[in-house]
């Protein structure tokens, strides 16, 4: 199974970002998004290493909220 998570955009050095959740930083990479679109701050969904999409804040958020019900479930 595969799995896309929202992240906190926290650095940008194009092609690739610094990404945050939960205090756990990667480095990801922005090859299938325009950097110039891009602000420190936003949410991106990451997928493999790579940035594939960006978000509203509101969306992650929500999207975050389900990942933490899943946790406590397991």
């Amino acid at each position: 199974m595969c799995l896309a998570v929202p992240m906190k955009l926290v650095e940008i050095n194009a092609p690739e970002a610094v990404v945050e959740l939960a205090g756990v930083r990667r480095k990801i990479n922005l090859a299938l998004l325009s950097p110039d679109e891009l602000e420190i701050g936003d949410y991106l969904i990451i997928h493999a290493g790579f940035a594939i999409q960006k978000l509203d804040r509101e969306d992650a958020e929500e999207r975050l909220k389900y990942f933490e019900e899943m946790v406590r479930i397991l």
